[in-house]
């Protein structure tokens, strides 16, 4: 699970989609990593090493958009892919579509997935 999270966001932290949104809301990385380590550890081998809810703090986020739920999805799994081992590939890309995908219909209950109107102009008349 450590080689899988810290090679996952090393890719996050440098990818320039990525990179930023992470940059903005996460000031201390090892505890952060430590706590990626334990929801992966649950997620992927079902241990009790992870207790919190994740999605409310996600969906907070200002800014989500669906190519940021894409990239994720394509740097985790180029990282599953690298790591050699496809039983570990198969569970972990699995899971992780699942995950994006519950985060992205949440945001589509929300109505969060329709782009936001550019302000009208004072000087435009209908």
């Amino acid at each position: 699970m450590i080689a899988l999270v810290h090679r996952f966001y090393a890719r996050v932290r440098k990818d320039p989609l990525l990179g930023p949104v992470f940059a903005r809301h996460v000031h201390d990385w090892d505890a952060h990593l430590a706590r990626l380590v334990d929801f992966w550890s649950a997620v992927l081998r079902g241990t009790r090493r992870f207790s919190g809810a994740p999605m409310p703090r996600h969906m907070a986020l200002p800014g989500l958009r669906p190519a940021l739920f894409e990239r994720w999805l394509t740097l985790f799994r180029q990282t599953t892919a690298a790591l050699g081992n496809p039983a570990l590939q198969a569970e972990a890309d699995l899971r992780a579509a699942a995950i994006a995908e519950r985060f992205w219909q949440q945001y589509r209950i929300e109505g969060r997935d329709r782009p936001t109107p550019a302000p009208s102009d004072p000087g435009e008349r209908a």
